[in-house]
């Protein structure tokens, strides 16, 4: 089996459990041991709903959670590893085809090197996948957190946004 077919495979079952993770999430209901309060703080995005939404679609987290800017970087670092991976793939096969040709050694380390290369470049582009999942979650957690400089005394103070 490739190693595409697998990391695919992989991929595709981390967002199904990512998924039915979230859709486990919203099936909790208040019990009358906790009372509901009318005054205190209402989160405004749910982390694991940004999480599914970046796990479906890279960036569509960021989008979510209002971080527009965020959303050019995901798919323009996205694109640079995929182009690399691209492009040390065809030269692995390059250098296979010519060392089953020839059978020369220089061409056998070759391959080995941009086979490795690729290989790199998966593991980025897994990390990438991941760091958007973290950074959908985080920025949905930190949505409500503002800091609000107070003009009498000139100092600074972070608070959360409260709706009663």
């Amino acid at each position: 089996m490739s190693f595409l077919k697998l990391s695919t495979k992989i991929t595709i079952k981390i967002v199904l459990v990512l998924l039915l993770a979230s859709t486990l999430s919203y099936g909790q209901e208040l019990t009358e041991e906790s009372p509901p309060s009318d005054t205190g703080f209402v989160m405004q995005k749910s982390p694991w709903g940004a999480v599914a939404r970046s796990a479906i679609i890279p960036g569509l987290g960021q989008f979510y959670n209002e971080s527009y800017w965020k959303i050019p970087v995901i798919w323009g670092v996205s694109a640079l590893f995929i182009s690399g991976w691209v492009y040390n793939n065809n030269l692995y096969k390059d250098y296979k085809n010519l060392f089953i040709e020839t059978g020369n050694n220089t061409y056998l380390s070759y391959r080995d090197f941009y086979r490795d290369q690729r290989d790199n470049f998966t593991i980025y582009l897994a990390l990438l996948y991941i760091l958007n999942l973290v950074d959908a979650y985080v920025d949905a957690h930190l949505y409500d957190f503002t800091v609000e400089e107070d003009l009498i005394t000139g100092s600074t103070r972070a608070n959360f946004r409260f709706y009663f």
